[in-house]
C-alpha cells in the first residue's frame, strides 16, 4: 500500500510531462500539414532528372 504514495504522483508526473509534450507539439504547429509529405514522396525530384543528363 505504501508503493502508491510514490506510484501515484510519478504517474501523474508522467502523464503531465507528455500533455506538456503535446501542447508543445500543437503551439510548434507540427500537425498542419500532414498530408504534405505524403504527396511530396510521390512526387518525381527534378535534382535526379538534370544530374542524370
Amino acid at each position: 500500500m505504501n508503493v502508491l504514495f510514490i506510484l501515484v504522483p510519478v504517474s501523474l508526473s508522467l502523464a503531465g510531462l507528455g500533455l506538456l509534450a503535446f501542447l508543445w507539439s500543437l503551439r510548434a504547429r507540427q500537425y498542419d500539414d500532414l498530408d504534405g509529405d505524403a504527396w511530396r514522396i510521390l512526387l518525381e525530384d527534378e535534382t535526379t532528372d538534370q544530374e542524370d543528363q
